[in-house]
């Protein structure tokens, strides 16, 4: 008997995948708050009959199928969206003012319902168990971490992970990923830098901390240019510059918000490091005082382990064809996908969501981000050929 095309499977269910991931953009939800994106999903699994943990991590969902009776697979999608004011002319743009899915978790989430759905009918065939992370808190707030915390990883424990993420990079059909470190290490900036506020016409009398806060922005520039090794990646970024209400005060104080990011942990605890040490100094040297913190959780880098690339490479090659499969660069972004792979082998794979002809050309975290549905069937096929095949050779 001819062996069943995921892909096929998967575009049979197309208009399913959508419609719940176009649900998902109505009613976007930042980190820790995704009430109403877990009620969904765990609506969508109790139809298809699948059990499920829940609450991890908050608002975290877990989903297992199969026997249980040998190796265990995990497929990861997250859920929360990002606070962007969502231009994208769409019919089912958001509802939530100042909210937007604009980096595509809607998508994942989508595409790994659609695989919880093939898998379902398919059980017979999973020796082992698949497990289902549906994560909340990817952007920024560690949800990754916590829900490898909270045990999502064990009882049966994880052999290997994958993470799809769409990608308007690459075009509709294709894929990325690289071997080795795939995404950066990142981490948050704050700032203070403090000085004597007053009138603006007598700054004599006063300590200027917008000055100071300007010249610290520039000196931080050289850590990247001037100190880090040309062949070592790093990004210091300021985003964010809060002072004063009035035209003619000085103010007392300047707030700073920003972003440290590296291939690799030592090197970004090298940049914070620094970061630190030339804000104090360049402070001090204009009368003002920094107070540097880096809070929340940095995120370590995004490493994928080599054979599981090899593998995803030769899964997809069988599905959408070897010329279809790129060598991606890595990327200064972060993803808490690697929380996951601190701990057990994995791989996070890139899924084209570009077409020209949609205007689907915009980054992620841009507010006119869009993607090509016809990508939704071919992540949640992918999500079902990495899981099964996995198994098999688990085995």
């Amino acid at each position: 008997m001819k062996t069943r095309n995921p892909v096929d499977d998967a575009r049979a269910i197309q208009d399913w995948i959508v419609q719940l991931r176009r649900q998902l953009h109505r009613f976007p939800e930042l980190m820790y708050e995704e009430v109403k994106t877990s009620q969904l999903v765990r609506q969508t699994l109790d139809g298809l009959e699948i059990p499920y943990q829940y609450p991890l991590a908050e608002t975290g969902v877990l989903a297992t199928l199969g026997d249980g009776q040998g190796p265990c697979v995990a497929l990861r999608a997250d859920m929360d969206a990002l606070p962007i004011q969502e231009l994208a002319d769409v019919p089912f743009r958001s509802e939530h003012a100042g909210k937007m899915h604009a980096c595509g978790h809607d998508c994942h989430t989508a595409m790994l319902l659609g695989a919880a759905r093939l898998l379902k009918e398919r059980e017979h065939e999973i020796h082992g168990t698949v497990k289902l992370l549906f994560q909340p808190a990817e952007e920024g707030g560690a949800g990754g971490k916590r829900m490898r915390e909270d045990g999502a990883l064990k009882k049966p424990d994880v052999q290997r992970i994958f993470g799809l993420h769409v990608w308007p990079q690459l075009p509709v059909g294709a894929i990325g990923s690289r071997p080795g470190v795939f995404l950066a290490a990142a981490g948050f900036l704050e700032m203070t830098v403090h000085g004597r506020g007053g009138h603006a016409a007598m700054p004599h009398l006063a300590v200027d901390p917008v000055v100071a806060a300007a010249k610290i922005i520039t000196e931080l520039q050289t850590i990247v240019s001037r100190e880090l090794d040309p062949l070592h990646s790093g990004v210091v970024s300021i985003t964010q510059v809060h002072a004063g209400e009035a035209y003619n005060v000085i103010p007392e104080a300047v707030h700073l918000r920003g972003t440290v990011r590296a291939l690799s942990m030592e090197t970004l605890r090298q940049i914070q490091k620094r970061v630190g040490e030339i804000a104090d100094h360049v402070a001090t040297a204009n009368r003002c005082r920094a107070d540097t913190t880096f809070p929340g959780n940095d995120y370590p880098p995004t490493v994928n382990d080599p054979h599981c690339w090899s593998f995803a490479q030769k899964v997809a090659a069988e599905l959408i064809g070897a010329e279809q499969i790129h060598e991606a660069p890595a990327v200064m972004g972060g993803e808490d996908f690697a929380f996951y792979t601190e701990q057990v082998p994995g791989c996070f794979v890139a899924l084209g969501v570009r077409n020209e002809a949609q205007g689907a050309v915009y980054s992620v975290h841009h507010p006119q981000f869009k993607v090509d549905e016809n990508a939704l069937p071919l992540g949640a096929a992918l999500h079902v050929a990495f899981a099964l095949e996995s198994l098999k050779e688990l085995a």
